[in-house]
């Protein structure tokens, strides 16, 4: 049996520990085609998923009824690679020995696009493998007129045919003819009888399209939802507009639904569990100031944004399952044209919004490596949803009647960023770079499924809260200690004001380059360091620091929300509103966190990424300067 229990280092998640010894079959097929809901039916796991190409990008494992391997392979429509993602897929599957191939390979073909589908098909078939064809969205081609007989195909292809719903966790039969193959020898369908590039191409597209024709049958095709709502969505004008409002929209509810949720969980680790704390812990001054003010309040206030993350989550996966997403990179194509980028560059670009991390693993759906490379140095650019808890909490504090319009203006803003760094990038750097022509998918609208958009939201909240978890603690201890730590002999461990210990002096000395940008207090600069590891630093740096400094209640705003006003007050001389719109401006231009960097350094190399952290810094700085300069002459 193949030894897959060793992935590669670029290979993604993985539902269960591999079984050593057991078959290991391989799941590939065109981007869209539903090759990674299937993998989520047969494991059991949370791959990411999307009614979308690009979605997979990596390759992903699990465990199949305890007994079969499963290998998600990143999508491709041929074993002719294009981009690097696909020449993982020919090499593993065709360049390796056949001891380190799977043991069986389910090619996931869509019966709307049956041809293009099968291509694969007849190109393993050239070589010695088991090979099964899944069947997926029977009913979508059944909606275009056309009706595909798995049987007849099964027929003409002389390989076992199995219609599923993965969506529906319908793979009934496709174990039984699994199992049925691992019993025969592999053995190869169809033998290679040219050497020619142009005769092998043609002989495959007769062999596909013989199958088709005995297989597929025009029943009468009507115009449906899908092609007309795309008369809108996919207008040069009203697509852009419509994409816009659907994010205001997201904002919007996000940002009003979450506030009640947000504002009850802040309360409750402000009074309840830091009062529980009190009560039981012993009367050690530097223990009860680690575990309320520096974990209670510091992890504790970024938890109070789960509600927040889990109903943006939600929109955002709503919107990717409906098929709309896929609708967005068309027409950000001719934006992506400009900056010398391939229209599929709008999918890592989207992937940013959610988190960068993965986004620069996404730039691999590019076959040209200056492509790739521009758009790893973009991504840091999108706002991630890190950023977002900081803009929330900056925007109900001093906007709190207009906050999902000011976090709105936040992503707007964001992607202009990515627009003119893009178009000023290429002229400077890649002014003879191509482009290329996009070629997607464009999947039919579907009403969202309700188990697949509340297990993406999971799958990424999880992500949050495990940041929450790890880093986030991590964090606040280190705050906390460089809080408590005096850096003189006149003051003790844990006794010492904020403002005097290691973190206020560092953070005081840092404080000045922020002068011209309105946010020159330690209390604000100290904040933009931790948020270097990630942004959700930010608001656990707030609390410890402001919990220390015990703010007085105000006018029914919480301490920690009154505590930023006055300090951002006192900072811009009078100007609040110009140095927090700089303040945001500056958070959402420099670096994201490490784990970007570490991920750009794996995709780009070392001297591309420090290449983008200093101009991340550099444009961070000057647009915070430039923002709060002219703002102040009207707030």
């Amino acid at each position: 049996m193949a030894d897959f229990t060793q992935v590669p280092s670029c290979c993604g998640p993985h539902a269960d520990t591999a079984v050593k010894g057991e078959p290991t079959i391989a799941l590939i097929g065109a981007p869209n085609a539903g090759k990674s809901t299937l993998f989520n039916a047969l494991t059991g796991a949370n791959v990411k998923m999307g009614n979308w190409p690009g979605t997979s990008v990596e390759i992903s494992r699990g465990v199949w009824a305890g007994s079969y391997n499963v290998i998600d392979f990143p999508g491709a429509y041929s074993l002719d690679p294009q981009s690097p993602d696909e020449e993982l897929t020919r090499e593993l599957l065709l360049e390796r020995c056949p001891a380190e191939r799977p043991d069986a390979v389910v090619v996931v073909v869509d019966a709307a696009n049956l041809a293009r589908g099968l291509y694969m098909v007849a190109q393993l078939a050239e070589t010695p493998y088991r090979i099964v064809v899944a069947l997926t969205k029977m009913d979508v081609a059944r909606a275009e007129g056309i009706a595909v007989d798995a049987a007849a195909l099964q027929n003409a292809l002389g390989l076992p045919v199995v219609a599923v719903d993965p969506r529906k966790r319908d793979v009934r039969g496709l174990r039984e003819v699994i199992d049925a193959q691992l019993s025969e020898p592999a053995v190869t369908l169809r033998p290679v009888a040219t050497t020619d590039d142009f005769e092998l191409a043609d002989a495959r597209f007769a062999w596909v399209d013989a199958a088709v024709e005995v297989a597929a049958t025009d029943t009468g095709h009507q115009q449906t939802f899908t092609e007309r709502l795309d008369r809108f969505a996919l207008h040069p004008v009203l697509g852009p507009l419509m994409f816009l409002v659907a994010m205001w929209l997201v904002f919007e509810i996000t940002t009003t639904v979450a506030k009640p949720l947000q504002d009850g969980l802040e309360a409750f680790f402000g009074g309840p569990v830091s009062d529980a704390a009190l009560a039981v812990l012993p009367d050690i001054g530097w223990l009860r100031g680690l575990v309320v003010d520096g974990l209670i309040n510091g992890v504790g206030m970024v938890l109070t944004f789960a509600p927040l993350m889990a109903l943006m989550f939600l929109c955002l996966a709503v919107l990717e399952d409906s098929g709309y997403m896929a609708r967005a990179a068309v027409v950000a194509d001719r934006v992506m044209r400009a900056m010398g980028l391939p229209g599929k560059a709008f999918i890592p670009l989207i992937v940013g919004f959610g988190c960068n991390v993965p986004a620069i693993s996404a730039t691999r759906v590019m076959g040209d490596p200056r492509h790739r490379l521009m758009t790893a140095l973009l991504v840091p650019f999108t706002s991630c949803s890190a950023r977002l808890t900081v803009y929330v909490m900056l925007a109900a504090t001093f906007f709190p009647d207009h906050a999902g319009t000011v976090v709105f203006a936040m992503y707007v803003i964001s992607i202009l960023l990515v627009v003119l760094t893009g178009l000023a990038l290429r002229k400077a750097l890649w002014s003879t770079m191509g482009t290329e022509p996009l070629v997607i998918d464009l999947p039919v609208y579907q009403l969202p499924g309700a188990r697949l958009a509340l297990s993406v939201m999971w799958a990424r909240l999880r992500g949050f809260l495990e940041t929450a978890g790890k880093i986030i603690v991590a964090t606040v201890v280190v705050v906390w200690a460089l809080q408590s730590t005096p850096v003189t002999s006149e003051a003790e461990f844990g006794e010492v004001a904020p403002q005097e210990s290691v973190y206020g002096t560092v953070s005081d000395a840092i404080a000045p380059v922020f002068a011209p940008a309105g946010f020159d207090s330690w209390s604000l600069a100290g904040p933009l360091i931790t948020g270097f590891v990630a942004k959700e630093a930010v608001i656990s740096s707030w609390a410890q620091t402001y919990a220390l400094e015990e703010p007085e209640e105000g006018d029914g705003n919480s301490p920690l929300s009154q505590a930023i006003r006055e300090d951002f007050n006192q900072a811009s001389g009078g100007h609040a509103v110009a140095a927090v719109w700089a303040y945001m401006l500056f958070l959402l231009a420099y670096t994201p966190c490490v784990a970007t960097l570490a991920a750009q350094r794996r995709e780009i190399g070392l001297k591309w990424t420090m290449f983008g952290v200093v101009l991340q810094m550099a444009m961070a700085w000057a647009l915070a300067v430039g923002a709060f300069q002219v703002l102040k002459v009207f707030f």
